[in-house]
């Protein structure tokens, strides 16, 4: 670990409760649009999402390939954001966008998954 990683403060345990929010956010909006794992990953089998499939298959490989790291529970405070941004790219490409959970937009989100 270099002297600038150190620095970096190690994502919040609020950041992780809305990264885990957000993976379950994409999970049904991925499933309501019809896309199923199959549909985004491999042709041969239907597989619904769920929030982990969502960190596994998509949020993961892209934190992997883009900041070498293995584990989100190694993601900085920064790091949610370019990974997000890349994300966001690539499943926009299915007509699928979900705002990362925040403070600002919890009631919009508890009101439109009733939750």
């Amino acid at each position: 670990m270099n002297d600038e990683e150190k620095k970096e403060k190690k994502r919040t345990i609020q950041q992780n409760k809305a990264l885990h929010k957000y993976f379950e956010l994409i999970a049904k909006a991925l499933n309501d649009s019809g896309q199923d794992m199959r549909a985004v990953l491999k042709p041969e089998v239907e597989i619904p999402w769920s929030k982990e499939s969502v960190k596994e298959f998509l949020w993961k490989p892209i934190l992997k390939l883009q900041l070498g790291k293995d584990s989100t529970t190694k993601m900085t405070t920064k790091d949610i954001d370019i990974i997000f941004d890349t994300f966001n790219r690539h499943i926009s490409k299915f007509g699928v966008y979900e705002d990362f959970p925040s403070i600002d937009n919890l009631d919009a989100i508890i009101k439109a998954y009733n939750l």
